[in-house]
């Protein structure tokens, strides 16, 4: 409506103008005919013919106007149906950018939900680790529940690589003394004790020291516990003619064993002394792949030796055997023999017969005087076959 407004606006401003401007020339004429000095007759002509002027001067101004309202309501319905196939034309595009616009929310709301699950997930995994951490920080506050884990983490790893039969934990040795794993190695040099020790409290003091006073104390303490330590696996846990002459100390935490051999060589070489060998997880894991080679070169000695046993009887056997193969060829051979002379006397037998059929032949075509040979007797034959049979 202010566009239409605007189109109309200039039209009424001009018949304003046309207005005034007839007005002030019929003022002008009618103040020209007051100063003139003619007479009343004259001043009503010249009022009637002004009059006459003003009122075609109005009609023209009414058709104009006439035509001017036309054109504006003709420009006002173009203008309207412009307006109306703009308006169309911006709704349209307005819906399917809202339309767009309303299916991007929605995927962005989804993935949004998405990415809400994953943090609510990791948010819980976080607050569960967090817990895990407080049962951890409190199992390891207490000396009992912490050699537990020390232990139960060495019998991990030492399930994990050498068979069931080569170890054993919980074992009391002749001393008494009951040690938290044993390692059975051949002799030598024998079983060998591993021990869990876990000197938390004076790390922590270490890690802790704010002054160079705290950390000289902190530094005996730690050095004074694991000296200890070692004492004690050394009289306990090495039994002569039981034991290896050495023994292993585990320590479940790597930072307390890099802190032992970066700041305590002397805890280090103590314990060389000792013959007590200082583990970590790391470390004890080298050390029983070692031990699981040295207990497969054992067992492969051990079958070895078995397999050289049975070897050997396995030889006996094929001797034993060599024999009987030429005990049966012997027989062999004297069955051999024996076929030849069966089939020597048969082919005597036959060319017998065969004698004593001419003969017979001959009888019914000679005279009786012809001398016959007197076949030797065939039984003599298979006698003599018998013999040398026997």
């Amino acid at each position: 409506m202010d566009v239409l407004q605007m189109d109309i606006f200039p039209g009424v401003l001009i018949l304003a103008i046309l207005l005034l401007f007839g007005g002030f020339v019929l003022l002008r004429h009618l103040q020209y005919l007051h100063s003139k000095p003619s007479g009343d007759d004259e001043r009503l002509d010249a009022l009637a013919v002004a009059t006459a002027s003003l009122a075609t001067a109005q009609a023209d101004l009414g058709g104009r106007l006439s035509q001017m309202s036309e054109q504006t309501a003709l420009e006002r319905a173009e203008l309207m149906r412009t307006l109306h196939e703009r308006l169309d034309g911006v709704s349209k595009r307005m819906g399917d950018s809202l339309e767009q616009s309303a299916t991007r929310t929605a995927t962005s709301l989804g993935e949004l939900g998405k990415h809400l699950n994953v943090i609510d997930q990791a948010q819980k995994n976080i607050s569960d680790l967090a817990g895990q951490v407080i049962g951890l920080q409190d199992i390891l506050d207490n000396k009992q529940t912490r050699g537990a884990f020390g232990e139960v983490q060495m019998q991990d790893l030492v399930t994990s690589i050498l068979p069931p039969s080569a170890v054993s934990f919980q074992t009391t040795l002749s001393n008494q003394r009951r040690v938290d794993c044993l390692i059975r190695l051949p002799q030598p040099p024998g079983p060998i004790a591993v021990d869990a020790k876990f000197p938390l409290e004076s790390y922590h003091a270490l890690r802790q020291a704010a002054d160079e006073g705290q950390l000289k104390a902190a530094q005996r303490a730690f050095r004074a516990a694991l000296g200890k330590h070692i004492k004690d696996i050394q009289e306990r846990y090495i039994v002569a003619g039981e034991t290896a002459d050495s023994a292993l100390m585990f320590l479940p935490s790597e930072a307390v064993y890099a802190e032992l051999h970066a700041n305590f060589p002397e805890t280090v070489e103590q314990s060389y002394r000792a013959r007590v060998w200082i583990v970590s997880p790391t470390t004890l894991m080298a050390t029983l792949n070692t031990v699981r080679a040295v207990l497969k070169d054992a067992r492969m000695r051990e079958q070895a030796g078995v397999i050289q046993g049975e070897v050997m009887k396995l030889m006996d056997d094929v001797q034993r055997l060599d024999e009987r193969t030429q005990k049966l060829q012997t027989h062999f051979s004297q069955a051999e023999k024996d076929l030849e002379l069966i089939a020597t006397s048969t082919r005597k037998i036959t060319r017998r017969a065969e004698q004593i059929e001419e003969v017979q032949l001959a009888d019914a075509d000679e005279p009786e005087s012809t001398a016959i040979e007197e076949p030797k007797d065939p039984a003599a034959n298979i006698v003599d076959l018998s013999t040398r049979g026997s």
